[in-house]
């Protein structure tokens, strides 16, 4: 649009309506043009050449409309992808100064118009502009020629109009600064005539308008200069010697004016391209012609070759279509006369795929946080293909496994974006391959693979193994003594991932955890804080807290139950029979008592459990084994034989109870046995025992203090008892008289009903007496068993306990003070009191009078 625009204004001057419609699509064109600026952040600056380093090109902050603040913020950079930077940008004033010298021949050759591009990056975001910086030519280069002399040898005969070319001077400036003109010292015989090639350079020929005159002038000497239109005005010369040779009247002619020819680039060295052809007239030596290359330019002699008899140009060096796609050759062919003819060769190169596409990543932001939302754009790609057209165009991809995207932004650039969020803890870091391919047959491609890591955030709480965990501590451990390790693992990373192990606080039996269980907070390791007693805790379930060192940190919560052991560390406790140091327990046991009789079970237990409470009972010693056996679980005493009128009627049993523990633990009880029908037989043989204990002399001031007290308080008790025995007398003597019915009252007789034979009525009784003559306090006894003879050691009475809530005593005279409780004749509390104090009586005088 831009280009028909501009010919239909200026070059269709009659066109009236073209040039009005011309006239508004060309504002149109510059406000999308402005507007595209804006968008895309092109500007172009235009500076001369040889400028010194630091000199001012262009003020990037106000013609990009950006701040200062944005220029540092955004850490704005230079990116060119080559290795001198030829402009600095100066972030603190915004400015674009000259980085290094710049020499317009050396950077562009004769390229016009010259210059070069460059982006400037911003980072947060990412801002991408582009700059284009031309230089200017300044005339800075004389034109000059390659050779400082030429010599011609011209045959007097020569035609008039021949021409004679005349080397071509370079100037390495362009434009109004390059070769604009040849000047020729003025002479008679020949005239200057220039031309100029496809090119735009221009050569000049001699062309002769006098015939030459061997006779007269042998030799002659000319000067050619070259004028460039520079200012101020440069020059070159070349002088000119002429020898004139005698009679070669006709010069070489090219069969004709212009040869073409292709190569494809690459092609190696001895390549064939084209052979040019000229004839001459002239016979013998004057006729044979010589071909060469005249005036090549540059590097040119070294990229071809021509035989200088045949005329068969071919390959000499390397061509390369990126350096330049056609090339324009003179070829002189000269006769041994000196007569020239000059023809052209235009040699087009044929572009091949040799150069893969160039990737270079500008700006690559890593690492990128797991939580960025689709879209972020990571990394600006510039990449570059040599070849032209269809090997030049060239696309961009990546791994469509991978959660990426490569989009196009300005020419030759890309941005590569996320497609998808990201999780770290699934994959923690990311090899993008980026691929470039071009549109070549057959196509290449290259490479290039960045390295992105995901930074963490904490997203994960701790996790435990399992919801809860068990631990077994064996009792009486050591305080400090470490139980057990829970442990947690969080997918997070770094300082999100360090766990930290907390007791939750809660009461156990009334008291914190803390007293009993503590934590290491890095290890997760469970210490005792004390040791553990089984019989007194059996378990302890706690709440261990895993808590991550995130902001805000993440938890999660695990049970943990601690199962306490038991150790053997309790020996069995006889509960029955009672071993008392003041009384002796004796089982009775008829004669006529059969096999396997039951005379007593010895109950015991163990406060520890498993198999540490497992008792065994054994049979340590007995006056006749032969009688008595133990059962080994149960306890139970049992007679192994018929009990006969030989045995012996006193006893005694060692029975031993042990546990399962390991070691294992024991406890022994004595079983005193009598064997016999009635009390008068187990008294006499019993009666014995009580006189081998053994007293302590000091005791005697405290029984005769004990005695005046009892003696006292019994006096008056028996006054008090006596006086209301009287009372209730005289009160019944009323009744009598009065004739109101009388019931006798008797004491209840029950039959036996127990089977023992032992006792020939039951009675409904109760027992006062001290557990220990050396001590002053009294002791209530309960029946505990069926047949059980209790013998006082210090009386000489024999009781029978029956399984009652009441004593029984079948003699009411018995040694052993015994209190009858008839409800209707005496007040119970006096009749209570009365009897502790009897029988208290009664043990301090047997024992004072033994001492």
């Amino acid at each position: 649009c831009f280009v028909i625009c501009v010919w239909i204004r200026f070059l269709q001057p009659k066109c009236a309506k073209l040039r009005l419609c011309c006239g508004l699509r060309w504002q149109v064109l510059i406000f999308l043009l402005y507007f595209s600026q804006i968008v895309s952040g092109q500007i172009r600056y235009s500076i001369p050449e040889e400028m010194k380093k630091g000199s001012f090109i262009g003020n990037v902050a106000q013609d990009l409309g950006l701040d200062l603040k944005r220029l540092r913020v955004g850490r704005a950079r230079i990116v060119t992808g080559e290795s001198i930077q030829y402009t600095e940008l100066k972030t603190d004033k915004g400015i674009l100064v000259v980085g290094e010298r710049i020499d317009r021949e050396q950077f562009c050759g004769d390229v016009t118009p010259c210059s070069f591009s460059f982006e400037i990056i911003l980072e947060n975001p990412i801002e991408l502009h582009r700059v284009t910086v031309e230089i200017l030519d300044v005339n800075d280069h004389a034109p000059l020629f390659k050779n400082n002399h030429s010599t011609f040898e011209i045959s007097e005969s020569v035609a008039l109009g021949s021409r004679f070319v005349l080397e071509s001077a370079e100037d390495p400036d362009v434009g109004v600064n390059g070769l604009q003109d040849y000047v020729f010292t003025p002479n008679d015989n020949f005239v200057l005539k220039q031309h100029s090639n496809a090119d735009g350079s221009k050569y000049a020929e001699m062309v002769l308008q006098k015939p030459l005159d061997r006779e007269e002038h042998p030799r002659l000497s000319l000067k050619l200069i070259a004028i460039d239109g520079g200012n101020p005005q440069r020059s070159g010369t070349l002088n000119i010697e002429i020898t004139v040779l005698d009679a070669n009247d006709n010069a070489p002619v090219f069969n004709q004016s212009v040869y073409r020819a292709t190569v494809m680039e690459n092609a190696p060295k001895g390549t064939y391209i084209t052979t040019v052809n000229a004839s001459d007239a002239d016979s013998f030596s004057n006729g044979l012609l010589t071909f060469s290359f005249s005036n090549l330019k540059g590097n040119l002699a070294d990229l071809f070759y021509i035989d200088r008899t045949t005329g068969k140009i071919s390959v000499a060096g390397q061509i390369d279509f990126e350096k330049d796609k056609k090339y324009e050759i003179r070829v002189e062919a000269k006769d041994q006369g000196g007569l020239t003819d000059i023809g052209k060769v235009v040699i087009e190169i044929v572009d091949i795929n040799d150069n893969a596409p160039v990737i270079n990543v500008m700006s690559f932001s890593s690492p990128l946080s797991e939580d960025a939302p689709p879209g972020t754009t990571i990394a600006v790609i510039n990449v570059k293909d040599a070849d032209s057209e269809r090997n030049g165009q060239v696309s961009c991809s990546v791994d469509k496994t991978l959660p990426f995207q490569i989009k196009s932004s300005l020419t030759n650039y890309y941005n590569l974006i996320t497609d998808s969020g990201f999780d770290r803890e699934k994959m923690a870091e990311y090899n993008i391959t980026i691929t470039a391919t071009d549109s070549g047959s057959p196509p290449l491609s290259s490479v290039r693979t960045i390295h992105l890591r995901i930074s963490d955030v904490n997203d994960n709480a701790p996790l435990f193994d399992t919801g809860t965990y068990s631990a077994y501590v064996t009792e009486n451990n050591s305080p400090g003594i470490s139980i057990f390790t829970v442990s947690a693992r969080d997918s997070d990373w770094n300082q999100n991932a360090r766990i930290s192990y907390l007791l939750e606080d809660m009461q156990i039996s009334g008291t914190p955890v803390s007293t009993y269980i503590s934590i290491n907070s890095e290890t997760g390791v469970l210490h005792a804080v004390h040791s553990f007693d089984y019989e007194q805790i059996k378990q302890l379930t706690l709440v261990v807290k895993a808590q991550d060192g995130g902001s805000p940190p993440l938890s999660c919560n695990v049970s943990v139950t601690i199962f306490i052991q038991d150790q053997n560390d309790n020996a069995p406790q006889v509960l029955y029979p009672v071993q008392t140091s003041s009384s002796l327990v004796a089982e009775m046991v008829p004669r006529s008592a059969d096999v396997d009789y039951l005379v007593t079970k010895v109950v015991a237990v163990d406060m520890d459990s498993g198999q540490n409470a497992w008792l065994s009972y054994k049979l340590q010693k007995a006056t006749d084994r032969a009688l008595f056996e133990v059962g080994l679980q149960n306890g139970e005493i049992r007679t192994i034989r018929q009990v006969n009128d030989k045995d012996a009627v006193k006893q005694r049993l060692t029975v031993v109870v042990e546990d399962n523990g390991q070691p294992s633990r024991s406890a022994t009880v004595n079983v005193n046995v009598a064997v016999a029908d009635s009390f008068p037989e187990v008294l006499s043989e019993f009666t014995d025992l009580t006189h081998d204990k053994d007293y302590n002399d000091n005791l005697t001031f405290y029984l005769v203090l004990a005695l005046a007290v009892v003696s006292f308080l019994f006096i008056t008790c028996l006054v008090v008892i006596i006086s209301v025995k009287i009372y209730r007398w005289r009160q019944s003597r009323v009744l009598y008289h009065s004739n109101l019915p009388v019931i006798p009252y008797y004491p209840p007789r029950y039959a036996d009903t127990l089977g023992t034979g032992t006792l020939q009525h039951v009675y409904n009784y109760e027992v006062c007496r001290t557990t220990d003559s050396r001590k002053s306090d009294c002791k209530f006894t309960r029946p505990c068993s069926q047949n059980v003879l209790l013998m006082d050691p210090s009386s000489t009475g024999t009781m029978l306990r029956m399984q009652s809530e009441k004593n029984i005593l079948d003699e009411p005279d018995s040694p052993l003070e015994v209190c009858y409780l008839n409800h209707n004749f005496f007040p119970k509390n006096y009749i209570f009191f009365s009897c502790i104090l009897k029988t208290c009586l009664y043990k301090c005088l047997q024992m004072h009078s033994r001492s």
